[in-house]
């Protein structure tokens, strides 16, 4: 059968009865004693001896320590049985109040059966705590009237520990004024107050700094300070006081009202109000001195407030206070003696007649400008006057003095506009007194202007740099001149000084703006045709007899990339095809055909470079970028097809480039035959019409030169049997003397090619009918299967060469026939 469960009601009566039973187990209060502020770990007593226990028991019956309404600060070796600090123990945390018994209840529980110690333990003071003043600076205000004997309450200090390590006695500094008394309350603490001993004087000493120190009974004792500060009040109990009882001063007669004679400055050793001082005239000062100087009443300045004359009074004389502002009144008074010096107080007189306002910058050297007159009222040496120039150094002008009193103002330097228009001329007339007086008068002298300078430009020499192809009106720069001159003398005009260039008058081509010197072109400019100009250009200015001068302009025309490259070899009718034959049996590097295109621009634009385009075999040929040859870069194989074409670039470094282009047929053959006859291919091209003069000269000339190296060249060939002669007809040299020339004096070398064939067959290219715009080109009829050779003679390096012109060369070549 089952327990039956008790109600709540029942068991609660049980709990409260168990521990009734427990609580008598409850053994007697064991007490212990130890100081605070012991280390962790320290020992305080063995329980198990103390309460008659066996150490084993204490770890079965699981002994613990349960401390009340406190925190747990000792703990129990449970092996040992020694009850030992867990934490440091502060006497003044546990015990908030002064009371010199301090207790730690705890009890020690057993269990197995229950049994409970009461034990409780006595934390004992020790002096870890030093005096503390609730005030480190404690002030004192103290009249310096207070009789000796007055006391004056200090804060205390305070000390947490107690009993002997409590406040025990009160140190004050070393004081002449001041002592202490210490005083014992009903509970022991202690009380002091500050005692005058003397009477204070706030003029000895407005501050006394005291230092008070609380020393505790502990061993060794501690100690605590605070900085007592006393202020002094002060009382009136001081009178003003000047510095002398006479003072003596000098004052000019028409000294200027406001003019500070001098500074009275009594002193009074009070402070505040005590100090504040009033000056104010005396009964005994007479109403006329009242008069003529003021008395400042808070700081003490006299100053001139009438006028002073040394013929009227030579002597005043001052009685002077000084009041304090005290409750009680005290005051302090001093003499003044004012003493008159004579002065030259009349200014010497200036009158300036027969002025001229203004004059002409050629005005000659001693004209005169003006007659000034001079005196001076006063007598002796005040009335000796002296007349000068202000800046007569710098100025071109002298004073002449004519007779007694009278001066002559006359031009002394030559006067120039440009440098000065106008002169603030100063005379000033000064007496010999003492100290002297100065009267002065200015006025202006203007300088009118005449025409004598001439227009300038900043620079004599102007270049300017126009690209060809300039839109005609298009502004070049502006030209301006500087004229110094005023008015019409300064109003210039521009114009450009007539002459011709290349045939045509320079106003054809340029313009200027009168007015303001803007330079303009009137045409396209062309470097090909025209590289520079240079003329001059005049400003003018509207003076009488009107002035001028002139500027030279130097006009480069800088080159663009307009025209595109011309190929002119290999020849061929505009717009067809150039053949070529060559043997199959060519060995590799055979020079195929060279390519010559010519640009009519200069330097980087007339720089030409070669490209293939297209190509029907690329492993076939090769095509040197810079002279344009043409050469095979291996032997023909049975595959290669008979007929091969190449397209040719020809590309200038111009930005953005021109370029031209050519197609060359080639044609392989097994053998080639001689040539029977000619044809003329005239070929039309319109780039001949604009061709330098002197290159087509001096073309002239290494043709006549290559034409007779042509004729030895056949005589010799003659002799050999097999060699068929050919003759060429000579050159007419007029016919290539002409100003539409086709390669110009900057571009005149041209590398002529050199086309190689088995049969040895020369190719002759012959410039001519240059006047007509036309190349007549000297073809051979080239049989079925038969190869030529075209042959130059490039200038400079000919064996008979002997012309030293710079043109550029004549191809030129003969036919005939290799072995």
């Amino acid at each position: 059968m089952a327990p039956l469960k008790a109600p709540p009601r029942t068991q609660l009566l049980l709990a409260v009865f168990t521990f009734s039973a427990l609580w008598g187990f409850v053994l007697a209060i064991t007490r212990y004693s130890i100081p605070e502020e012991m280390e962790e770990g320290s020992f305080v007593a063995n329980l198990a001896t103390d309460l008659g226990l066996d150490v084993r028991s204490m770890v079965e019956r699981q002994a613990k320590l349960d401390v009340i309404h406190s925190k747990n600060y000792l703990d129990i070796n449970k092996e040992t049985g020694d009850l030992i600090i867990r934490e440091k123990i502060d006497r003044e945390s546990i015990c908030m109040t002064k009371t010199t018994s301090c207790f730690l209840k705890m009890d020690v529980i057993l269990e197995n059966p229950i049994r409970i110690f009461n034990i409780e333990l006595e934390i004992m003071d020790i002096n870890d705590n030093a005096p503390v003043f609730r005030r480190k600076t404690i002030y004192l205000d103290v009249s310096e009237a207070t009789l000796p004997g007055e006391r004056f309450s200090l804060t205390n200090a305070v000390d947490a520990d107690v009993g002997a390590n409590s406040i025990k006695t009160y140190y004050l500094s070393k004081s002449k004024y001041f002592s202490i008394d210490i005083q014992t309350g009903s509970d022991g603490s202690k009380y002091v107050d500050l005692v005058l001993n003397g009477n204070l004087d706030r003029e000895a000493g407005e501050v006394h700094d005291l230092i008070l120190t609380a020393v505790d009974g502990g061993v060794p004792p501690r100690s605590g300070t605070a900085s007592i500060i006393i202020n002094v009040l002060d009382i009136n109990d001081n009178a003003p006081l000047f510095s002398q009882p006479v003072f003596e001063v000098n004052v000019s007669e028409n000294t200027v009202a406001g003019t500070v004679v001098m500074t009275l400055n009594a002193t009074d050793l009070d402070e505040g109000t005590n100090a504040q001082l009033l000056y104010s005239y005396t009964l005994y000062t007479s109403e006329k001195t009242q008069e003529l100087f003021s008395l400042d009443p808070n700081s003490g300045e006299i100053k001139v407030k009438g006028v002073i004359d040394f013929e009227e009074s030579q002597n005043f004389e001052m009685h002077i206070q000084a009041q304090d502002r005290g409750a009680t009144q005290l005051s302090g008074q001093c003499k003044v003696m004012v003493s008159i010096t004579d002065l030259n107080d009349n200014y010497p007189e200036l009158t300036i007649k027969s002025l001229k306002s203004a004059v002409t910058e050629n005005a000659a050297v001693g004209m005169l400008i003006a007659v000034v007159s001079v005196q001076d009222r006063d007598s002796g040496r005040n009335g000796q006057v002296e007349l000068t120039l202000s800046q007569q150094e710098i100025l071109p002008f002298t004073l002449n003095q004519s007779s007694e009193g009278y001066f002559e103002l006359l031009i002394s330097k030559p006067l120039d506009r440009e440098i000065q228009s106008k002169y603030e001329i100063t005379l000033r007339v000064s007496d010999k007194g003492s100290p002297p007086l100065t009267e002065s008068e200015t006025f202006t002298l203007e300088i009118h202007d005449i025409n004598d300078n001439a227009p300038t430009f900043p620079q004599s020499f102007y270049t300017i740099h126009v690209m060809e192809n300039n839109l005609p009106g298009a502004l070049l720069t502006s030209l301006s001149a500087f004229d110094p001159d005023l008015n019409e003398n300064q109003y210039l005009v521009y114009f450009i000084m007539e002459k011709e260039i290349v045939n045509t008058s320079v106003s054809m081509l340029f313009s200027i703006n009168p007015e303001n010197g803007d330079l303009y072109a009137l045409k396209t400019f062309d470097y090909e045709r025209e590289r520079e100009y240079l003329f001059h250009i005049e400003a003018r200015d509207s003076g009488v007899p009107p002035l001028s001068s002139n500027v030279t302009v130097h006009i480069i025309i800088l080159d663009q990339n307009d025209n595109t490259p011309v190929i002119v070899s290999p020849w061929r009718a505009q717009g067809s095809v150039v053949e070529e034959v060559i043997p199959r049996s060519t060995d590799k590097g055979h020079l195929v055909a060279k390519v010559i295109a010519i640009d009519a621009d200069s330097e980087q634009n007339a720089r030409v470079t070669y490209q293939l385009l297209q190509i029907t075999d690329t492993s076939l040929f090769s095509l040197d970028q810079y002279n344009g040859e043409i050469r095979t870069t291996r032997m023909f194989s049975y595959r290669d097809p008979r007929q091969q074409r190449l397209v040719i670039v020809a590309k200038d470094n111009g930005d953005p480039a021109l370029s031209a282009t050519v197609t060359i047929k080639i044609s392989t053959v097994e053998n080639a035959m001689a040539f029977s006859e000619t044809t003329e291919l005239p070929l039309e091209y319109d780039v001949f019409t604009d061709l330098n003069l002197y290159l087509v000269i001096g073309l002239g000339a290494v043709s006549f030169l290559l034409l007779i190296t042509i004729l030895v060249i056949i005589v010799l060939k003659c002799q050999k049997p097999k060699p068929k002669a050919i003759k060429i007809p000579p050159v007419n040299r007029n016919s290539v003397i002409s100003r539409n020339s086709v390669i110009s004096q900057r571009s005149s070398t041209i590398a002529d090619s050199t086309l190689i064939s088995s049969d040895a067959y020369w190719y002759s290219l012959f410039l001519a009918e240059t006047r007509k715009g036309k190349v007549v080109v000297r073809q051979p009829i080239i049989p079925k299967g038969a190869g030529y050779f075209v042959s130059s003679i490039p200038r400079s390096i000919g064996p008979s060469e002997t012309t030293e012109s710079r043109a550029s060369t004549l191809e030129q070549a003969t036919r005939r026939k290799l072995p």
